[in-house]
């Protein structure tokens, strides 16, 4: 599969978004902003860089700020694994509202746990406006078991579901994993809830958040990309699962991608 193919597998959805009639009163496009997942950077030429640069030429004039959550492409990387996500939503936050060519408003793409992320991003920080966002398997309501995994079906998975739950929900963990703030564990459902320090907030399992409610109603599409051969997010259905209480009053739309040629470069 050539890297043209592989992008356009996963661009393809927001160049329709792009292309659709939502302007911005400077250039006549609408920005677009991309947060990449784990184990990625913003710029690395056979990803995000790749896809930046063919929507830009795919879109005459956009512009596309492909987020990096430290100084350089190394911290970016890191950043993935280890900056709490409160934190790197706080700086992505910041970094638009300084940002004047997004003062009209944007879409935002966002890839794997990105997707999460960004949610995030139109949960807490409305202004600027987010317009579109596209979540290309993100996990919205977590993971519950790790890359590669087979899934169920296997003894191993469940003890290192196990190993990993019993420290999930630590202070330290929680603080210092990224991945820990997005770890749902069903048999431990009010452990999760009292714990987690991302995905029970932002999923309002905790209390209902009027804020983030309206803030996400103001969005005027909601994209989720689910892998129907995922073999990295465990479980799959996570990719495409939103709270009701979220999601009410949305006009969103389920793409299903018959492809699991990209899955395994994300968490």
């Amino acid at each position: 599969m050539t890297t043209a193919l592989l992008c356009f597998l996963l661009a393809g959805p927001v160049l329709l978004v792009a292309a659709s009639p939502v302007h911005d009163p400077n250039n006549g496009t609408t920005p677009l902003v991309i947060w990449h997942g784990m184990g990625d950077s913003c710029c690395n030429p056979l990803s995000m860089g790749a896809i930046k640069k063919m929507i830009e030429e795919e879109i005459s004039g956009i512009y596309v700020l492909s987020l990096m959550i430290g100084k350089n492409v190394i911290e970016d990387t890191e950043n993935g694994f280890f900056k709490d996500v409160n934190e790197q939503v706080s700086m992505v936050c910041s970094q638009l509202a300084q940002d004047p060519k997004l003062k009209g408003g944007y879409n935002a793409m966002g890839f794997s746990q990105g997707g999460q992320f960004l949610r995030a991003v139109a949960q807490r920080c409305p202004s600027p406006q987010m317009k579109t966002l596209i979540s290309v398997g993100g996990q919205h309501q977590g993971v519950y078991g790790l890359p590669r995994c087979p899934g169920e079906s296997s003894h191993i998975c469940d003890m290192i579901r196990k190993a990993l739950n019993s420290g999930a929900y630590t202070d330290m963990v929680q603080k210092h994993l990224v991945q820990a703030q997005y770890w749902h564990d069903p048999l431990n459902d009010d452990l999760y809830k009292k714990h987690s320090l991302f995905l029970a907030d932002i999923n309002q399992e905790r209390v209902v958040n009027e804020t983030y409610k309206k803030n996400l109603q103001q969005l005027e599409k909601f994209v989720m990309v689910k892998f129907l051969q995922d073999s990295v997010v465990d479980p799959v259905d996570s990719e495409v699962s939103v709270l009701e209480t979220l999601i009410l009053s949305i006009g969103y739309l389920i793409i299903s991608l018959m492809t699991h040629l990209i899955s395994h470069l994300y968490l």
